[in-house]
């Protein structure tokens, strides 16, 4: 079955290296967190070695709520791969509850029903036996 689940995924699949693998082995496990400075609490995301606050070194990994809002968002008419051939599409910027934004999409609202502030929660979706992606829906 899982070997079904691979075959049909056919979008890009993030590189799993570095500080960007440790974020999805977390989403792999259902579990949304961002990297927060050890020094002067800084959340930050995409990860990466040094707070842009204070220069700091010293982060950890601390569990998001997993709660935002749209922030923007762009609605595909034309694809430019044939992985995305299914249009219209909104890839949206998600502001979580701790600060940081993200890139993702947002499932089970169609684009001319996106708004600024939409409540939105994390749903992960397993895309292959080994990836798990963060996307979200529509928050209650």
């Amino acid at each position: 079955m899982a070997e079904a689940k691979t075959a049909q995924y056919q979008r890009p699949l993030p590189r799993r290296r570095g500080p960007a693998g440790e974020f999805y082995e977390f989403c792999h496990k259902h579990e949304l967190r961002f990297q927060r400075c050890g020094d002067c609490g800084t959340w930050r995301h995409i990860p990466r070695d040094m707070c842009a606050k204070c220069g700091s070194f010293k982060w950890r990994w601390d569990k998001s709520s997993g709660r935002g809002k749209v922030f923007s968002w762009t609605t595909v008419m034309q694809p430019m791969l044939p992985q995305f051939a299914e249009v219209p599409y909104s890839p949206v910027i998600i502001e979580m509850e701790e600060g940081v934004r993200m890139l993702s999409w947002l499932r089970d609202v169609k684009p001319e029903e996106l708004k600024l502030d939409l409540p939105v929660e994390v749903a992960f979706e397993d895309v292959t036996p080994e990836v798990t992606l963060p996307m979200f829906r529509r928050r209650s």
